[in-house]
């Protein structure tokens, strides 16, 4: 496949602009090269020199202040098919074959039919290389699958990255065996007394393997964590259904077993369910969970907070009662964690290509492992890595507030590119400084190391003040994650009242040559920034430069609104500073390009 696509092409971009890019950089092309709006396509000799394009210019090469995305071309037939693959090792685990299948493109989507060990993936791009490859003397049979609903060809709302060509980003780290989930698909978590897991387990698996297959589900159990402790956790993988008959079946096991070993204390289902979602489990004032303990008769506690550590972000959901009411139980408590992750994905799924030049991947949104259920301790990062606190959740609107704006960060990969770090001064109630810096500034330090970024609070300007100045430094990542975490904790602590918008004001220095760029001519570019944001901006008039030659640019509003606007005046900037670079001689060997 040689053909070449090229998006986030300039409107002002023309095939001798392409022409000159190609072959100043010596990449051969084949054909002419075919502009559409927004992207274009262009063939290629051979194999060498495509890839020899997308490593050159992909994310890296601009024309007209855009950078350019090349990728090989997608037939229309192919962007949205099913490849089932056959003949897997019966005992493979998903982790090692999503580890192998990322190499040659990323998963969307997976359906199992764990009777057959045959899987059916829904990819993005071709994947004969698979055909014949082994897999532990296993030779993988490959076929596809064609999906008539395919989208047909042309970019959708948002250009050709858009949900309808290739479907929505996937979300986790292929090494750490995330994969998204639909509504039938979030995983159901247990802990179960150790003493019960040979039981659960049975002679050479004999046990585990008819629950498996009985209910249609994958079972992990997570022996090998926590070694010695009283309890392991199981994840179970499958349709609400399978999950709630699998669950049942543990726990007739759980008891057949200690009536026969004599155990007399009483065995409570114990349900993990992840910190996010456990606000709206309990409800306003607990409604939620005292309805569910009067409709089934039970009796529900939940760990404190106090219990969530850096890296483990669930909390013990432990029900108690006969076991047809704590199956019950189970039900209705995972149909609400379900509705949550479902309402937090759609929400998600709206707000993902909402902040321009933000790395959503990189902000690590979903937890690992398990999206939304919290990831099994095995995947998480070790102690000092760049790891996910539930603690720190980063929801602007308080315990109820949607997931996603949470920012879980579940993965320890290193930023691409290294991006630019950035000063954003943050202004919140001086009377809130003490719950921004905790306890003997435990709180900023943790809040620090989440985030990635250097957090400090300005001494007052006067004994009356009645605001303080947060000073965050750090790349686009670590400014939403810090900022975003820092409008949740006065919503958390009532700075604000229960139906008020937290609303803050950041200032960023921009050079004073620039500050023209961001006003516009007639004040046209603040007005538009203003009503695409929603947030108010301002460039005051008459400043004085500072010594860096620099002024400030105030931008007040909720969260969104903020991020949207630093990062719209971000790339502002992006392109003086394009526009300053000195051109390359005529005849010189161009520079590199540059890594964003």
């Amino acid at each position: 496949m040689n053909k070449l696509y090229i998006g986030n092409v300039s409107a002002e971009a023309t095939e001798e602009d392409f022409e000159t890019l190609f072959e100043q950089w010596k990449i051969p092309h084949s054909g002419p090269f075919l502009i559409k709006n927004g992207y274009a396509f262009v063939d290629c000799p051979d194999e060498k020199a495509a890839m020899r394009a997308i490593d050159i210019l992909s994310g890296k090469a601009e024309l007209h202040g855009k950078v350019l995305e090349v990728e090989h071309s997608v037939p229309k037939r192919l962007r949205s098919c099913k490849l089932q693959i056959r003949n897997i090792p019966p005992h493979m685990q998903w982790e090692v074959l999503d580890g192998m299948l990322a190499q040659y493109g990323a998963v969307e989507s997976c359906e199992q039919d764990f009777t057959e060990t045959d899987v059916s993936f829904i990819v993005f791009r071709a994947m004969e290389k698979l055909n014949g490859s082994m897999m532990e003397n296993y030779a993988l049979k490959v076929s596809y699958i064609p999906d008539e609903t395919a989208a047909p060809e042309g970019p959708s709302v948002g250009g050709r990255r858009g949900f309808n060509t290739r479907g929505p980003p996937r979300s986790g780290s292929p090494s750490l065996g995330a994969r998204p989930k639909t509504q039938s698909e979030v995983p159901l978590r247990l802990l179960v007394p150790t003493q019960f897991v040979g039981a659960i387990i049975g002679k050479e698996g004999a046990t585990i393997r008819n629950i498996t297959k009985q209910t249609h589900s994958k079972i992990d159990i997570h022996r090998k964590e926590n070694a010695g402790a009283a309890e392991k956790p199981i994840t179970i993988h499958s349709t609400p259904e399978g999950c709630s008959n699998a669950c049942r079946t543990i726990m007739e096991i759980m008891q057949k077993e200690a009536l026969d070993t004599k155990f007399t204390e009483e065995i409570p289902l114990k349900i993990l369910a992840h910190n996010n979602f456990v606000g709206r489990l309990i409800g306003k004032e607990g409604r939620n969970l005292k309805k569910i303990e009067v409709d089934t008769g039970t009796k529900i506690t939940i760990s404190p907070l106090q219990d969530l550590t850096m890296y483990n972000p669930e909390r013990t959901v432990t029900v108690k009662g006969t076991l047809d009411a704590c199956a019950k139980a189970e039900e209705e408590m995972m149909k609400k964690l379900r509705e949550s992750y479902d309402s937090d994905m759609a929400a998600m799924n709206l707000q993902s290509n909402l902040i321009p030049g933000l790395n959503l991947n990189a902000l690590g949104l979903f937890p690992s492992g398990a999206p939304g259920m919290g990831p099994s301790m095995s995947s998480l990062p070790p102690p000092g890595a760049h790891g996910g606190c539930s603690s720190f959740g980063c929801s602007p609107y308080g315990g109820e507030g949607p997931f996603w704006a949470s920012v879980l960060s579940a993965s320890s990969q290193p930023l691409a590119g290294h991006p630019e770090s950035e000063t954003v001064h943050l202004f919140i109630p001086a009377l809130a400084v003490g719950a921004i810096i905790g306890k003997q500034g435990q709180h900023i330090k943790q809040l620090s190391h989440f985030a990635g970024a250097s957090i400090k609070i300005a001494p007052a300007e006067g004994m009356d003040a009645k605001q303080r100045m947060v000073i965050i430094i750090g790349p686009p990542e670590a400014q939403f994650k810090a900022q975003c975490r820092i409008f949740g904790k006065l919503k958390e602590e009532n700075f604000f009242g229960p139906k008020e918008e937290v609303k803050l004001e950041a200032h960023i220095k921009v050079p004073s040559c620039a500050a023209g760029r961001v006003i516009g001519k007639g004040g046209k570019t603040v007005n538009e920034l203003q009503n695409l944001t929603c947030a108010e901006v301002v460039v005051p008039r008459d400043q004085t430069p500072d010594e860096n030659d620099q002024v400030i640019v105030k931008i007040s509003g909720h969260f969104f609104a903020c991020q949207l606007a630093q990062r719209k005046i971000q790339e502002i900037l992006a392109q003086v500073r394009r526009q300053q670079q000195p051109k390359p001689a005529p005849g010189a060997q161009p520079p590199l390009p540059r890594r964003k």
